[in-house]
């Protein structure tokens, strides 16, 4: 059960608040970025089959959250459980369910609040606004202004005050000001600077008597630094939109759990419900944070899942087969997605894929696709084309990502591409918007791209090393999966978080009717 009730009234809020506090303990629980990831899921933040599961194989899930929740609340002195966002998007639950599902395992989690992720405007305020209307508990969002928009106004807030026993801890929401470019918020709604926005509120909750701020923030690592940074009386940011692991015991970790600017405590817990962050905080008798300390807590088969919660999934999957044999497009031959062919050769899929990439973000000046052939898991015969069948050859819940990239950072990328043919890696390359020749008596790194040309106004004319390139991959290989290293520290303006390649792909088919596979000799050896 919740530990927390919302206090609306000004006048409560300095009720509640004229007693002095003592030193007080307060155990934030949260999550960020589960994108419908209902189901466990493997090391690789995809699917996870029943029996690497029973095997203790698989991460997360609804069934493992529920457990840990329930043991964490039992051994904190007073908690709260937040989000930092995007519930929304992810898996053929969302399709399937749009909000639904995840207002139901959150009430029954007993969040107290989340902020508005990019990804909950994704199919606009109209979804939203069931989502919320589904919850036991407040969304917010303070740097937008949504007052123009009738789904949201009145019901969506910036910020809300939680009384946990008889402390008064506010918490303010945080969205990408950029998710009007990410997502469809609507023309009604208009997103500001957080760092203002955030003060706003602050000021707002601490004139009332609140004592405690928390923000959930859907903005980014690197965001939420800026913001602890510019404002004052901020206590803790929980953050999201980056999928950044903050970790003290791990030296995958981009930064310490809590990351400190200043007297905030910064936390995020990756994402896809992989992890459970745990931070135990200290507030003196005047309300400031004294000491922060925890650590993101793993959901792996250790954790036990709760039997409930996992009869419901099961139940919530079965109209799904109704989604994976839905019929999505047509090919007028076979499609070669051989395992053989795409990691050493141009292939039919390979091109498919590349060229679906690039059409669904040229208007935002991307004009080459790199995509991994390990990434490509089937052919697909002749006929109709279920989204069974793509799901087959795109198994991995991919999403798009997108960067600028220069050319000899492209180059860098292909030679990583066909740095390791010979032993049949998943990382070659299958690219759209490119044409490359490679020589494999070359050495590894040392020069197997012999020649790369993009296409001039109609023409094929090599590449500039010194310009930049608008480039489209998966956010498995933007983060540096598959030897990609350069896509992660090099990459210009780099969003990982775009729809999901399996989605793109379906689409992209549909739109021409028969699709016709084919090659055009834009990967050659010598």
């Amino acid at each position: 059960m919740k530990t927390s009730r919302i206090l609306m009234a000004a006048s409560a809020l300095a009720m509640s608040a004229t007693g002095a506090l003592a030193d007080f303990n307060l155990t934030v629980l949260h999550t960020n970025d589960f994108h419908a990831r209902f189901e466990p899921i493997s090391k690789y933040d995809s699917g996870c089959s029943a029996e690497d599961n029973t095997e203790g194989k698989c991460f997360g899930g609804s069934a493992r959250l529920v457990t840990a929740v329930e043991a964490a609340r039992a051994r904190a002195e007073n908690s709260i459980l937040v989000d930092g966002g995007d519930q929304f998007q992810g898996t053929l639950f969302y399709t399937y369910y749009k909000g639904k599902l995840a207002a139901e395992m959150m009430n029954n989690m007993g969040y107290d609040a989340m902020t508005v992720g990019n990804h909950e405007f994704d199919d606009g305020p109209e979804v939203l606004r069931g989502f919320m209307d589904a919850l036991d508990f407040p969304v917010l969002m303070s740097n937008a202004d949504f007052s123009d928009e009738p789904l949201l106004a009145g019901k969506l807030q910036k910020s809300t005050v939680l009384n946990v026993n008889g402390t008064l801890v506010g918490l303010i929401g945080l969205t990408p000001q950029d998710t009007d470019e990410l997502a469809s918020p609507g023309k009604n709604v208009s997103f500001s600077d957080p760092s203002e926005a955030v003060q706003q509120q602050v000021d707002a909750l601490t004139g009332a008597g609140v004592g405690i701020i928390v923000v959930l923030s859907h903005s980014g690592y690197n965001t939420d630094q800026e913001v602890a940074a510019n404002t004052t009386g901020v206590d803790i940011i929980v953050g999201g939109h980056s999928n950044t692991y903050l970790s003290n015991t791990s030296d995958r970790a981009k930064g310490p759990y809590p990351t400190m600017v200043g007297d905030t405590a910064i936390v995020q817990a990756y994402a896809y419900g992989k992890f459970l962050g745990e931070l135990n905080a200290t507030f003196d008798d005047a309300g400031n944070l004294i000491s922060a300390s925890g650590e993101p807590l793993v959901m792996d088969g250790t954790v036990t899942q709760d039997a409930g919660t996992v009869a419901r999934i099961a139940e919530a999957a079965e109209p799904l087969d109704e989604i994976r044999n839905k019929v999505v497009a047509s090919t007028a031959a076979a499609i070669n997605g051989e395992r053989d062919s795409c990691r050493a050769v141009e292939c039919e899929m390979g091109n498919l894929i590349a060229d679906a990439m690039v059409a669904r973000v040229a208007d935002q000046g991307v004009t080459i696709a790199i995509q991994n052939g390990g990434g490509i898991r089937a052919s697909i015969d002749a006929g109709e084309v279920t989204m069974g069948e793509v799901l087959t050859v795109l198994p991995f819940q991919n999403s798009l990502a997108t960067m600028q990239l220069t050319g000899a950072n492209v180059i860098a990328a292909l030679e990583n591409g066909v740095s390791q043919v010979e032993d049949g890696k998943g990382r070659f390359a299958q690219v759209s918007g490119l044409r490359f020749t490679w020589d494999i008596s070359v050495a590894p790194n040392e020069g197997r791209v012999t020649e790369v040309l993009v296409s001039d106004g109609g023409n094929w004319v090599p590449i500039d090393p010194d310009a930049v390139y608008g480039v489209v991959t998966n956010n498995f290989m933007r983060s540096g999966g598959d030897g990609y290293k350069v896509f992660a520290a090099e990459g210009i303006n780099a969003y990982d978080y775009g729809p999901g390649l399996e989605d793109v792909v379906a689409d992209y088919m549909a739109a021409g009717g028969a699709y016709t596979p084919y090659t055009d000799g834009r990967i050659s050896q010598k």
